[in-house]
């Protein structure tokens, strides 16, 4: 099952990004679309162990429903962090006060954690240094406005792990 899983989602992937068919000629690239098949079949081979212990999470509409409702919100956080770091480049005094922080977070899940560290990296500023096997996470924050775990998760965490606990826990 966890092969077939793999196979299907790296295959609509491969499927998306290369869009086989053209509408306006009405013809199916037929290479483009067995290379994906051969693609996703060495994919499901070689990349079954790094892939999810429970495939039949993926295919849950509601699960699909709150990334949906995730991506504007991981958007959101990316823009704002922006500015953020923009202000800082552009002030006179630069104000940053560098600092690791240590995070708890309550998503249980590799994929879940692994969604969060990568959510918490994209947005600038922040950059996930480690990933403890107990929740914890070590972030590199460009200005630290809470030492303790549970201020630094609440500025750090709490905008995604609400919605990564609904899509991977």
């Amino acid at each position: 099952m966890r092969r077939i899983s793999l196979f299907f989602t790296s295959f609509v992937t491969w499927y998306l990004l290369t869009w086989p068919y053209d509408f306006k000629a009405q013809i199916m690239n037929w290479q483009i679309f067995i290379a994906g098949i051969i693609v996703s079949i060495i994919a499901s081979l070689l990349f079954i162990k790094v892939f999810t212990q429970y495939p039949h999470k993926i295919f849950s509409p509601v699960r699909i429903f709150w990334a949906i409702c995730y991506v504007p919100v991981l958007f959101f956080s990316m823009l704002t962090a922006n500015l953020d770091v923009v202000y800082r480049v552009i002030h006179p005094r630069m104000p940053i006060k560098p600092g690791i922080v240590k995070v708890k977070t309550g998503i249980q899940s590799d994929s879940g954690r692994t969604a969060l560290a990568n959510s918490i990296t994209l947005t600038p500023g922040t950059l996930t240094v480690d990933i403890m096997d107990d929740g914890h996470m070590y972030i590199h924050w460009i200005y630290v406005r809470e030492t303790d775990i549970e201020g630094a998760s609440k500025k750090i965490v709490q905008r995604f792990e609400p919605l990564l606990i609904r899509i991977f826990d």
